[in-house]
């Protein structure tokens, strides 16, 4: 097949021997698988900011930190150098992210290197040998999907472990090999602790990891995950082993409406109070 632009100067560098085919066309990259030696690898060339489709991207990038103050500035005014800065921090987020989740144990593909907006990974493969599937293009038993819901949960607190929430997790961002669910694409992986949307993104990958495995195994639909995890981690107790019951009960408490009022009538008269000793300092 005709070798991508951004791959050729890997083969020139003898990083990659040839380009076998590609395996899917995202929204913010291509994947190919690639000959290295005699083995086979998966190459995931970025797309450019203009070609992806990605949207609110500003979302997952707050909180981002950028070692390089002048990076950081160029960034900020949106020269040419910082949008080329904001394309490597954007592509670089993902190796840093799974770097960290493979060492944290988290069933992700091995990483290999980044160069010029493509990254060398692990090929996750099914039993046979073949291409592993994605989550979405599977049946699965009752049985099954139970295990595996429970195994994604426990790969989701090991992210969340480590700070890391996957921003856009479904049956699509999952492959399903011979073990089972591995975690794929995260270009757009947040800082739990730095990013104000965190939390929300946290229960929306929680939710659609849910919604699907409910599908075969609707037991799953009446459980709260992602409360409950969140909870823990904001208490501080999460860990990687935290025993969970996949239940969670919001504590509501009664508002005493009328201290409430109290409150406000106070501060409005403060106000006003020191809008008139303004006037009279004027006045005199």
């Amino acid at each position: 097949m005709k070798i991508p632009n951004r791959i050729q100067p890997l083969i020139d560098d003898g990083l990659v021997d040839d380009v076998l085919q590609r395996l899917k066309s995202g929204k913010e990259a291509d994947v190919y698988t690639v000959l290295c030696g005699d083995k086979i690898q998966c190459a995931k060339v970025y797309k450019e900011a203009s070609q992806r489709s990605f949207k609110q991207a500003v979302h997952y990038q707050e909180g981002r930190k950028v070692r390089n103050t002048r990076n950081s500035r160029a960034m900020q005014k949106g020269s040419k150098f910082g949008r080329k800065q904001q394309e490597e921090t954007w592509q670089m987020a993902e190796v840093d992210a799974l770097f960290r989740l493979a060492n944290a144990g988290v069933r992700v593909p091995q990483p290999y290197m980044c160069i010029d907006g493509v990254l060398l990974m692990e090929l996750v493969t099914d039993a046979e040998g073949m291409v592993a599937p994605r989550l979405s293009d599977v049946t699965l038993t009752e049985e099954s999907a139970v295990a595996d819901f429970h195994t994604m949960i426990r790969n989701i607190v090991r992210m969340l472990c480590v700070g890391i929430v996957h921003g856009d997790l479904s049956e699509f961002n999952v492959l399903l090999d011979a073990q089972g669910p591995v975690i794929i694409d995260l270009p757009q992986a947040v800082d739990a602790a730095a990013n104000n949307h965190a939390e929300s993104m946290f229960e929306r990958d929680v939710g659609n990891i849910t919604a699907y495995y409910g599908q075969f195994a609707p037991q799953l639909l009446q459980t709260r995950y992602a409360k409950e995890i969140w909870a823990l981690y904001e208490d501080g107790k999460l860990t990687p082993e935290s025993p969970l019951t996949g239940l969670f009960v919001e504590e509501l408490q009664d508002v005493d409406m009328g201290s409430l009022m109290d409150e406000i009538i106070a501060a409005e008269d403060e106000y006003y109070d020191r809008q008139r000793a303004a006037q009279e300092r004027d006045d005199q």
